[in-house]
């Protein structure tokens, strides 16, 4: 069993930054991919971004550029590093390790 806690979230103008933080524990001895997914009001859920154990990275074309998955070192942290915000990124993020899911962080792009 997983347990994911998520932090970061909240209301940023336009061009600012967030980082967003996700610790995993449980009991598990790894997990092979971690990321992001976010759904917006009416919109269906969608990956952000993903990062492997091994560090390979993906993101969505609408992020690249502007945000950045990394992983601690214990590899049980994730974090989405996210510069340039747009109104178009607010939504609910969700961080996912394996087959297990965060509750959610509400990120707020707005003047």
């Amino acid at each position: 069993q997983v347990q994911l806690v998520e932090s970061g979230g909240g209301l940023v103008q336009p061009g600012g930054s967030l980082r967003l933080s996700c610790a995993a524990s449980g009991s598990f001895f790894s997990i092979a991919v971690m990321g992001w997914y976010r759904q917006a009001p009416g919109m269906q859920r969608e990956l952000v971004a993903g990062i492997t154990i091994g560090g390979n990275t993906n993101y969505a074309d609408s992020v690249k550029g502007r945000f950045t998955i990394s992983r601690d070192k214990d590899k049980r942290t994730v974090y989405l590093q996210m510069n340039n915000l747009k109104p178009e990124d607010t939504a609910v993020y969700y961080c996912v390790a394996g087959n297990n899911w965060g509750q959610g962080t509400q990120v707020t792009v707005s003047s």
